[in-house]
């Protein structure tokens, strides 16, 4: 297994912070390293991410788990498991206005060798988003 994963600490509720995470259509306004977000983020739905990182491909991915204001997942991949990647963003704490947010994709599936080679290094647009989220909240946005 591979992965990619980002973190911020944002002075806000976990409310806040899940109701900007699950407005997708917001995500490219802040900066987010995401173009457009098609579809409604809610438990089942199907949504097309078109991401900075892949200029021109939307990627297909099912929401898996949607438990607010804690917890979002997104799974997408090949047919028959050849390759996987899994998306979850946790929101934690609260405790004196301060929100751990983190956001991990984790990649498998037997050509996840293969395919890990051609992937961009996704780290630097995993942090964009955590630091975009976190400046546009508390910024009032």
């Amino acid at each position: 297994m591979r992965y990619y994963e980002a973190r911020s600490t944002i002075a806000a509720t976990a409310a806040a912070v899940w109701a900007m995470l699950i407005d997708g259509a917001s995500w490219p306004k802040w900066d987010s390293g995401v173009d457009a977000v098609e579809g409604r983020i809610a438990m089942g739905e199907t949504l097309k991410i078109r991401s900075q990182a892949a200029p021109g491909r939307a990627f297909p991915v099912k929401v898996t788990l949607f438990d607010p204001p804690a917890r979002l997942r997104f799974s997408g991949g090949m047919p028959l498991g050849l390759f996987r990647g899994v998306r979850t963003y946790e929101v934690s704490g609260d405790a004196d206005g301060q929100v751990a947010f983190r956001m991990r994709e984790e990649y498998s599936g037997p050509l996840l060798p293969l395919i890990w080679r051609s992937m961009p290094d996704l780290g630097p647009s995993f942090q964009r988003f955590a630091t975009g989220l976190k400046q546009r909240i508390e910024s009032g946005g």
